[in-house]
């Protein structure tokens, strides 16, 4: 079975998350919080800066350890205070979008600064990829979750990388480099590649995990 079009209009999200890595400056990010100001789901840790840069979240979401006194105050009529060790923030914000019955997520803010923090949350999108439609914006990319045979849209020359998430083989056509039915075990080997058109194609039993260069 092939899906058509990963990619996630700013505009079709019903909701964004916000983690607490480098608070987005790209024109990309910044615009998809404009455009959902009212429906932002704040992990802790982001919620000063998100308040310093003129936005009020719908809900922040966490154990609240990252919170300034200041900060709790301001948001204690929408703070839910989460303890859970075995997961991370990001995971709870995306299980309170889940009971909202938010169903197309942008996550911004989750990477930057400490590097586990990074390779945690862009893992974390294949646990969230049978749930939900959910896409990472950065500052320098779209990230995109994806399993199965998928379409994606690009354009000529636009940078991308694929890392595979488990051992599926891997095809891939419409790129400079293309891949055949290849097991990619190290995350840098399908890096680095390059769209050769306005569209590229992904087949695995596995998932993998798509970035795509603005």
């Amino acid at each position: 079975m092939k899906t058509e079009n990963r990619k996630l209009k700013t505009k079709e999200a019903d909701a964004i998350i916000l983690a607490a890595g480098d608070f987005p400056l790209h024109p990309v990010p910044m615009q998809a919080l404009e455009q959902h100001r009212d429906r932002i789901i704040c992990c802790d840790g982001a919620a000063d800066v998100l308040l310093q840069a003129g936005f009020y979240p719908e809900i922040v979401i966490g154990d609240g350890d990252s919170l300034s006194l200041k900060t709790r105050k301001a948001l204690s009529d929408r703070f839910i205070c989460d303890a859970d060790q075995d997961t991370n923030d990001l995971t709870k914000a995306f299980r309170h979008a889940l009971s909202r019955n938010y169903r197309r997520l942008l996550i911004l803010g989750a990477t930057g600064k400490r590097e586990d923090h990074t390779l945690g949350n862009i893992s974390l999108l294949t646990d969230y990829v049978d749930r939900a439609h959910v896409q990472m914006l950065t500052d320098y990319g779209m990230i995109t979750p994806a399993c199965g045979n998928t379409v994606f849209t690009s354009y000529p020359g636009q940078p991308i990388s694929i890392f595979c998430m488990d051992h599926s083989p891997l095809t891939v056509s419409g790129l400079k480099w293309p891949v055949e039915n290849r097991i990619i075990i190290r995350w840098w080997e399908a890096t680095l590649n390059e769209a050769l058109s306005d569209r590229f194609e992904i087949k695995t039993t596995g998932k993998v995990v798509v970035f795509q260069a603005y």
